[in-house]
């Protein structure tokens, strides 16, 4: 907290905002669904892959934010296995795209200590992009701040049908089978489950993502497009996350406990 303050100028709007927070109440782990380039980008009458250039200033800024904060892991949704189905032009944009930014960012990342992890069915992405890939995890893997994790040709679903094909291939026992080995079997395995799950944008759905691990998130949905969403979005999300009193399924401490039937109460 104390860096991120000192990143901001005293008394703007995102300096009070990160002095009102409580830093023992952050949450450990914040998912992204990063929705809005393409409308960001028909709102300008520009073609859609200038939403998602201008997304990558967003990704840069909510990533240095977190590591800033002090926030364990972050997990970003950047291309799931429905995103195949857009126009070959637009997806072949967005590969290239990415390697501009594994490239560019690498510095960046090594600054903030930012470590770089990929889940999905990374082996199917371009070759080129693999490459790209795997020479920044492995450059930033001795990093010991916030875990970025790109969510790439991922999919909430087939992440559980790997981790099930995972296990019968290591030929584990029914009766074996837990949430805790599950857990081991997915993509985030050794993090805790995300505590936030922010979407911009407006819209209300999960979009497949991270189906296991957001059962108990808290949700916050910004009406922000990603191309414009910046450090006062998420100081403003996680403002709201502390509002919430968190139960997991019990019951709440302001809540009156049920009173049995015939039992009179005073």
């Amino acid at each position: 907290m104390h860096e991120l303050l000192a990143s901001l100028s005293p008394g703007s709007e995102e300096w009070i905002l990160a002095e009102s927070l409580n830093p023992r109440n952050l949450p450990r782990h914040i998912a992204v669904i990063m929705d809005g380039n393409g409308r960001w980008a028909k709102q300008r009458r520009l073609p859609r892959i200038a939403g998602h250039k201008a997304g990558v200033d967003s990704v840069r800024e909510i990533t240095e934010s977190c590591a800033r904060l002090g926030i364990r892991a972050l997990t970003l949704y950047a291309f799931s296995t429905e995103n195949w189905k857009r126009p070959g032009m637009e997806v072949e944009a967005l590969w290239q795209l990415l390697k501009l930014y594994l490239r560019s960012e690498l510095p960046t990342l090594q600054k903030n200590r930012v470590k770089l992890h990929a889940i999905g069915r990374t082996e199917e992405l371009p070759s080129a992009v693999k490459r790209e890939l795997e020479f920044v995890i492995a450059a930033t893997a001795e990093n010991d701040g916030l875990q970025l994790n790109l969510a790439l040709n991922y999919s909430g679903r087939a992440e559980i049908v790997d981790a099930v094909r995972a296990m019968m291939w290591d030929g584990v026992r029914p009766e074996a089978v837990d949430e805790g080995l599950i857990e081991r079997y997915l993509g985030t395995a050794g993090l805790p489950e995300p505590d936030l799950l922010i979407r911009s944008s407006g819209e209300m759905r999960v979009s497949n993502f991270l189906l296991w691990q957001i059962a108990y998130s808290e949700l916050v949905v910004s009406s922000t497009l990603w191309p414009d969403f910046r450090c006062l979005h998420l100081l403003e999300a996680l403002q709201e996350y502390q509002r919430r009193e968190r139960r997991f399924g019990g019951v709440g401490e302001g809540e009156q406990k049920e009173v049995p039937v015939g039992v009179e109460t005073r």
